[in-house]
Parts: C-alpha cells; sequence; structure tokens
C-alpha cells in the first residue's frame, strides 16, 4: 500500500503528501469500504495529458484527470494523470482556490477507484455528491 507523487513537465504543486495521504486513506477504508493498493499520482502539463489522451484512449481534447486503473476486488490501485494547467484554468473559471480545486481532481479519480462513474447525469450527480463529502471530511481534518 503506497501513495506516489510524480511530476512530469512541471513544478511539484505545494500539497502537504501526508495530510493528503491519510485524507485518501479515510476516503477509502472509512467511507467506500475499500483497501489500498499503490496510487500514483502524475502532476503534468495540458502538452503531456493531451498526449496520453491521444495515445492511450484515442481522444484528442485536454481534460483534468485521466485515470487508469488497476484494482482488483476490494484492493484500488491506479495511475492518475492530472493536468496542472487544466486544474489553474478551472480553478479560474470556477472562482475556486487553486488547491481546492486540485484536491477535487485528486479525490474525484480515486472515487473512480473505487468504483463511481461519471458517463451518464446520474453518474455525474453521485459522483459530485461523493467528491463534496470527501471535501467536507478534509476540511474537518484540517480544522
Amino acid at each position: 500500500m503506497a501513495i506516489v507523487y510524480e511530476v512530469i513537465d512541471v513544478p511539484f504543486p505545494k500539497i502537504q503528501r501526508g495530510d493528503v495521504n491519510r485524507w485518501i486513506k479515510e476516503i477509502v477504508y472509512a467511507y467506500h469500504d475499500k483497501k489500498l493498493g499503490v496510487i500514483s499520482f502524475v502532476f503534468c502539463s495540458d502538452d503531456e495529458i493531451l498526449r496520453i489522451n491521444n495515445l492511450y484512449l484515442h481522444h484528442d481534447y485536454y481534460t483534468d484527470i485521466i485515470t487508469f486503473d488497476y484494482s482488483q476486488g476490494k484492493t484500488v490501485s491506479g495511475d492518475l494523470f492530472i493536468s496542472l494547467d487544466t486544474v489553474k484554468s478551472n480553478s479560474e473559471k470556477y472562482e475556486t482556490d487553486y488547491y481546492d480545486e486540485l484536491r477535487r481532481v485528486m479525490i474525484h479519480g480515486i472515487l473512480h477507484l473505487c468504483g463511481f462513474n461519471d458517463k451518464t447525469f446520474a453518474e455525474r450527480q453521485t459522483m459530485r455528491q461523493k467528491e463534496d463529502e470527501a471535501l467536507t471530511v478534509w476540511n474537518l481534518s484540517m480544522m
């Protein structure tokens, strides 16, 4: 069980890895009754996420996150590529704090690994509810 962080073409974001790790573990274990395998957060640029989107998913557009799910049974594992450029532009667009938006995107990927999808309207509503619940846990733990 490990959470690792990497960067490609961007500076490392100013996050407290220990706090983030505890938060993710709490969400995975306590809220979704899953086990933690290996989670890799890869922070990258828009150019890199577009390259990954083209190469592996055959999509020709930018996105904030791409989740590669390697989960087996109750053990969640995966690679989560996050475009810090898109996180920044979305935080400006939605008038949210950059790090709040980054945490939302990070937990979004974790929720995918826990089995939640966002293809349909109903799934997107459930995903947003689960993101909000996880962010509330974060905010309460940081008080």
